[in-house]
C-alpha cells in the first residue's frame, strides 16, 4: 500500500511539469495527423483528436513516467481512441486506398519507441527467459526448437516463456 502511494506521489511530481496546453502544443498536430490518416471523414478525425486530448487531460494526474515516455503514452491513447471510434461505428466504412497508404510517421514513431521500451524490458529479464523470447520471436524458432537449442525440456521452455511474457507485460505496462 505504501509502495503504491509513493508511486502515485512520484507520478504526481513528474506530471506537474506537464500542462495540457503544453502537451497540446507539442503533440496536437501529430495526433490530428494520425487521426486523419486513419479516419477518412475530417470531422470524425477532429472529434477523435479532441477525445484523445480529453483522455490525456483526465489521465495526466495518473501518468507515470517510469512506466513509459510521455509520447508513447499519448500515442497509445491516440491509437486506442481510433480503435474505439471504429468499434463504435460498427457498420464498417470502406476505406479509400489513400487512407490505407497514408504516411505513417506517427506509427513509425510509436513502433520505434515501443521497440526501445521492449529492449529495455528484455534487458531486465533473466538470461534464460530473454533467450527464449529472442529465439522464439526474433529467430522464428518454435518452442520445441528453442528447447532443443537451449538443451532444456519443452515443458520447462513453455513455463519460462509464459513467465517471460508476464514479466514483459508488467514492465511495459501502459494502455494498449
Amino acid at each position: 500500500m505504501q509502495h503504491e502511494l509513493a508511486r502515485k506521489m512520484k507520478s504526481a511530481m513528474t506530471t506537474s511539469e506537464y500542462s495540457i496546453e503544453r502537451i497540446y502544443k507539442d503533440y496536437g498536430a501529430k495526433v490530428l495527423g494520425y487521426a486523419r490518416s486513419k479516419i477518412s471523414n475530417p470531422q470524425d478525425a477532429e472529434d477523435v483528436c479532441s477525445t484523445v486530448f480529453l483522455k490525456i487531460q483526465q489521465g495526466l494526474p495518473f501518468y507515470d513516467s517510469s512506466v513509459s515516455s510521455l509520447s508513447t503514452w499519448i500515442y497509445a491513447i491516440a491509437r486506442n481512441t481510433v480503435i474505439d471510434f471504429y468499434r463504435r461505428a460498427r457498420p464498417v466504412e470502406q476505406l479509400n486506398e489513400e487512407v490505407v497508404i497514408a504516411d505513417d510517421t506517427f506509427e513509425s514513431i510509436f513502433n520505434e519507441e515501443m521497440l526501445e521500451e521492449l529492449a529495455a524490458a528484455l534487458e531486465k529479464l533473466p538470461q534464460r527467459e530473454c533467450n527464449i523470447i529472442l529465439l522464439h520471436y526474433y529467430s522464428g524458432k518454435s518452442l520445441k526448437e528453442t528447447a532443443e537449442l537451449m538443451k532444456i525440456s519443452y515443458s520447462n521452455v513453455k513455463i519460462l516463456h509464459k513467465k517471460a511474457l508476464a514479466h514483459l507485460k508488467r514492465q511495459m505496462q501502459f494502455e494498449l
